[in-house]
């Protein structure tokens, strides 16, 4: 029988996948009040993001498991608003392409390190460069990432609220794409290390 405690922060990772479903479901219902729910649950999707890790330390439940979870959930939230996002006709269909590509070729990857006794990110990190590992793994480029993409998220539920109050301080459509362009940026970005360090990875593959 699994433990709950003994395995809190791989739930809390789980959870969040299905509190992002349900904000993506309420797009899909046109109403302000709706958007408005979205818009709670997707900050409570992206805070659960932050409180896996800090669960996983706090508690030492740190594991290889918990780190594919992380990344799974990842992918499978941020995947699932940029496809519905372009659905719903609020940002251009390659948002969502790059996305999903820029996912399949470095999970693959990493599973490759993973199958070697590498981690993503971590003391077991497969980044060998200080650059790469700045990229990929630093807390200011993970941060900053995280920053744009929920912002980009949020920003362009509530460009469709109408009345929203913001919309007297700034152009909310515009700057919902700006923060979008940022955070597909990051996206992009964030994989190049993974991508030009592989290379030792399929080398020890080889020559096994």
């Amino acid at each position: 029988m699994i433990s709950i405690k003994d395995n809190l922060a791989n739930i809390v990772s789980i959870s969040r996948i299905f509190v992002a479903f349900a904000a993506v479901y309420l797009l899909f219902i046109p109403s302000d009040i709706n958007l408005l729910w979205a818009f709670i649950l997707t900050v409570i999707a992206f805070s659960l993001d932050g409180l896996d890790g800090y669960l996983a330390r706090k508690l030492n439940q740190t594991s290889e498991l918990g780190s594919v979870l992380d990344i799974m959930g990842d992918r499978i939230v941020e995947v699932t608003y940029w496809v519905a996002f372009a659905v719903l006709g609020w940002i251009s269909i390659v948002f969502p392409l790059i996305c999903v590509t820029r996912a399949f070729v470095t999970d693959g990857i990493r599973s490759v390190a993973l199958s070697q006794g590498y981690t993503a990110f971590g003391e077991k990190t497969m980044q060998k460069t200080d650059w790469g590992q700045f990229i990929c793994a630093s807390k200011f480029m993970r941060i900053s990432y995280a920053v744009a993409k929920v912002g980009a998220f949020m920003l362009l539920i509530l460009a469709h609220v109408a009345g929203c109050p913001l919309f007297a301080l700034v152009n909310l459509p515009v700057l919902a794409q700006v923060f979008a362009f940022i955070a597909i940026v990051f996206c992009v970005v964030r994989a190049l290390p993974v991508i030009f360090e592989s290379g030792y990875l399929f080398n020890k593959a080889e020559n096994e």
